[in-house]
């Protein structure tokens, strides 16, 4: 998976198409991540005392990797790896800038 945690990223399909966001968690083994205000579903919850109310909460669900690309300036870049020296470095595909 290319995009990490803090990337800057934008929605390429879904309810949310064109909005961007910064990455908040990872989930490797599913390939999804947790883009901070992007996809958010209401949870009802129940009370948890006996005199206490329930509520909605909004929260962010996960949102597939492929429905997701890097940011450049407000603009989707694929990312490709590049070498310099010892270590593997992220680089944009349309720029060739590093990430």
């Amino acid at each position: 998976m290319k995009i990490k945690k803090g990337d800057s990223v934008v929605v390429l399909a879904g309810k949310d198409k064109g909005k961007t966001g910064v990455v908040t968690h990872t989930y490797r083994e599913s390939d999804q991540v947790i883009v901070e205000g992007i996809n958010l579903a209401t949870k009802h919850q129940k009370n948890r005392r006996v005199r206490s109310q329930g509520q909605i909460i909004e929260r962010e669900a996960p949102i597939h990797v492929s429905n997701i690309a890097l940011s450049e300036g407000g603009k989707p870049v694929r990312a490709g790896y590049k070498k310099e020296g010892d270590k593997k470095v992220r680089v944009s595909r349309k720029s060739g800038k590093t990430i």
